[in-house]
């Protein structure tokens, strides 16, 4: 784990913060309706930690190993722009996609629950995963929630960067 200074410090340079989608903002479940449809369950505290961290100017991304018209939908309702779907390459995605808004990695967060996420946890300065991630993907990230994944753990995550840099706009 990271020291807590070090992590707040690396909080308050995010100008990017990604997220995956199931085991993050879902608690990983999936739940298939009779004609073969995946549903998802979004945590609504999630969603509002997301729109304050947007609101305060941080730069908001998906990135997610499937294809879901439900995380456009919900990326839509929360104003998050950046949606990369059908990704396993996540730390390749989260790098271009920095690249992209000029961006570093030192600009860059990302929150991650397994194995596909490491590359992308190692390569972002902030990085956060749940306690009921996958060892590897706990052991990769700088900060483990107190809150397991779909269950507020995205709203901690939201409200740490905010303190963070509440607390260097006082300094």
């Amino acid at each position: 784990m990271t020291s807590p200074n070090a992590l707040t410090a690396a909080a308050r340079r995010l100008k990017l913060m990604a997220f995956d989608v199931d085991g993050i903002l879902t608690d990983g479940r999936l739940y298939y309706g009779p004609d073969g449809e995946a549903m998802k369950v979004f945590h609504t505290l999630d969603g509002h930690g997301l729109k304050m961290l947007r609101q305060a100017g941080v730069t908001l991304a998906l990135i997610t190993g499937r294809q879901s018209a439900m995380v456009s939908r919900r990326a839509s309702e929360l104003g998050i722009e950046h949606v990369i779907q059908g990704r396993e390459d996540k730390g390749v995605a989260l790098q271009a996609l920095a690249e992209s808004l000029s961006l570093s990695a030192a600009q860059t967060g990302y929150a991650g629950d397994d194995l596909p996420d490491v590359a992308a946890l190692e390569w972002a300065a902030f990085s956060v995963s749940v306690p009921n991630a996958h060892p590897c993907a706990r052991e990769a990230a700088a900060m483990v929630t107190e809150s397991t994944g779909g269950q507020g753990a995205a709203r901690e995550i939201c409200d740490f960067i905010l303190q963070a840099r509440a607390g260097a706009d006082s300094a």
